[in-house]
């Protein structure tokens, strides 16, 4: 591991994409984006400066998205791609996005360091050919780093439903925290309460899941705590990467508070309600700093000082 004990390694793996923006009002916008660069856009930040690993083009949205990450101190490893991928995004009157993808994913595992957390997640989970170099960094960091994922289920993008949900549980049974959006539970677990799939899946492995469910808040569950934190109110503009915002703020109060490394699950299974309650709070203002921007522009640690000054 590449870090020291004060500031540990986060490697972030997954898309890095531009965003196409669709507006209600019918104007468009083209930005870097993609659920794993925004995770390491916001954990960057936050001031963790993760690595990001990557497959992004030699063309102008690539080395768009190389200058985005480079600027919030994310060091990216990037494996070429013959194209950079592309999301589009249309926006509702409430800012609410629906997508459509163009998408190239295909790494490698061989070479990678392995780090004291390890991020995976979204799209570049479950597609191959990089699903499978996702899966064997999973295998390599397990019982030594902190491991989190995100679903982030994409159905448009899902043209073997079952499949894609045997993957999305075989992973969820794999690591140490699951953040998940209420849309994701009904997608995996179509009419379920979302309390009882989120004690399911806690019983299946992880030691701590947490659901966001927009504005209503969020819910976490290990084995000891349920509890439920309000979202926090604020006037949205647009949710792209409210989500992504949420999960970054969520690693880096964990990687600040619970120790990394073998005792990582034992430690976020024990956790008590305070302790889980502030970090969701942190978690919540994040992503309301998010929402209340456009585009995928998380905060800086400045922007949460701020923030919790204003009481957001």
């Amino acid at each position: 591991m590449t870090a020291s004990a004060s500031k540990p390694d986060v490697l972030v793996v997954g898309e890095a994409l531009v965003d196409i923006v669709h507006r209600a009002g019918g104007s468009i916008d083209e930005s870097p984006g993609g659920s794993a660069a925004n995770v390491a856009l916001a954990l960057g930040r936050l001031g963790r400066n993760p690595r990001l690993l990557t497959s992004i083009g030699d063309d102008p949205h690539g080395r768009a998205v190389r200058e985005w990450l480079a600027a919030s101190d994310v060091r990216v490893q990037n494996q070429p791609a013959a194209r950079t991928s592309t999301a589009s995004a249309r926006l509702d009157a409430q800012g609410a996005a629906t997508y459509e993808f163009d998408l190239s994913w295909q790494i490698e595992s061989v070479g990678v360091e392995l780090a004291d957390a390890l991020h995976i997640g979204s799209i570049a989970a479950t597609l191959e050919p990089g699903a499978s170099a996702v899966a064997e960094l999973l295998d390599r960091h397990r019982g030594r780093a902190l491991i989190t994922y995100d679903p982030n289920i994409r159905p448009s993008l899902i043209d073997d439903r079952d499949s894609v949900r045997s993957r999305v549980l075989s992973l969820i049974e794999q690591v140490d925290v699951v953040k998940a959006s209420d849309e994701d539970i009904a997608w995996l677990h179509p009419g379920k309460d979302i309390a009882d799939v989120a004690r399911r899946w806690v019983a299946s492995g992880p030691a701590l899941v947490v659901v966001t469910r927009g504005s209503s808040g969020c819910l976490a569950v290990n084995k000891s705590v349920e509890l439920t934190v309000p979202a926090v109110k604020v006037e949205v503009v647009d949710t792209v990467g409210a989500g992504d915002t949420f999960m970054a703020a969520l690693i880096d109060g964990l990687v600040s508070e619970v120790a990394v490394g073998a005792e990582t699950w034992a430690a976020l299974a024990a956790g008590g309600e305070q302790r889980l309650t502030s970090l969701l709070h942190r978690s919540a203002r994040a992503a309301a700093v998010t929402v209340s921007r456009p585009g995928a522009d998380p905060p800086t640690s400045k922007d949460m000082v701020v923030g919790l000054l204003l009481g957001a």
